[in-house]
């Protein structure tokens, strides 16, 4: 046997191999509080996430529920075992697909906060989350500490992930998450006269933490148990993430939750910019 094939083949693999290192760049779009993520734990065949929706059996998932339009946070409001599922910081490549492609599997939609350095970065990736029927919302362009800075410049880092997040996507952006959950009166009132919502959070998964995904869904479940509802925040550029998805969606249909899917529409009423700004969601 010639042993040519067998040396170009394993040529190939690594060439493949670095093809599928993240470039340089990559790593200073992560925020800071993504430097303790592991590594990558390989996907078992019978993994929800890996599994063909055929392997399923066929069967009908109840978790999805109803569409919310919303033209104002005064709209974002959830009734008992309602939640929004909502990712920050992506798109990441090897994770935003996986979690994908678990949302497919249980029919339900998320909103994807996406930071326009990684949007612009990966934007077919970016794409393939809107054309998957999810929620699009901004997070900055660099995931930048905006009550840290001035008022222009915070602003303008808002104005260009917008712009960012929009041209990977192809649709406008009308949500918008802050980074670090840190706002101003100020920001938030000006953010509104955008046109943008801004999604808070009501659960934090803290998914950052460098714990096993098993943590991060009891973290999870515990916080939604004292809250009976709310958006739940997460992040598709962890790998435990992606890994705890499918039993963090099974444990909520089990429980009798309901995935709301949020949708932005303008509504006959007047808006108010600076009501909307103060307004901190009750649930």
């Amino acid at each position: 046997m010639s042993l040519h094939p067998l040396i170009a083949g394993l040529l190939a693999s690594l060439m493949l191999a670095g093809c599928a290192t993240k470039p340089t760049t990559v790593a200073s779009l992560k925020t800071a509080y993504a430097a303790g993520e592991p590594a990558k734990v390989p996907l078992k065949a019978n993994d929800p996430v890996s599994m063909e929706p055929a392997a399923w059996g066929g069967y009908w998932h109840h978790l999805a529920g109803r569409t919310l339009t919303v033209s104002s946070l005064h709209d974002l409001k959830l009734a008992d075992k309602e939640v929004v599922l909502s990712f920050d910081d992506g798109p990441m490549p090897g994770k935003t697909e996986k979690i994908l492609a678990t949302l497919d599997q249980f029919g339900v939609k998320a909103a994807f906060m996406m930071v326009g350095e990684m949007a612009a970065a990966h934007p077919a990736i970016a794409r393939k989350v809107r054309e998957d029927g999810n929620t699009i919302g901004s997070h900055t362009y660099r995931h930048a500490d905006l009550a840290g800075m001035s008022f222009d410049k915070a602003m303008a880092e808002v104005v260009k992930g917008e712009n960012a997040v929009s041209k990977a996507v192809g649709t406008d952006v009308n949500f918008f998450r802050f980074p670090y959950l840190a706002d101003t009166r100020s920001l938030r009132s000006a953010i509104a006269e955008r046109d943008m919502i801004v999604m808070d959070v009501d659960v934090d998964s803290k998914d950052y933490f460098s714990v096993k995904p098993n943590a991060v869904l009891q973290r999870t479940m515990d916080e939604l148990h004292r809250r009976g509802r709310g958006i739940i925040l997460m992040h598709d550029i962890h790998q435990r993430t992606a890994l705890m998805l499918p039993s963090l969606l099974t444990r909520l249909e089990k429980e009798g939750y309901k995935v709301v899917t949020v949708r932005f529409g303008h509504s006959s009423a007047p808006s108010n910019a600076i009501a909307m700004a103060d307004l901190k969601m009750s649930r």
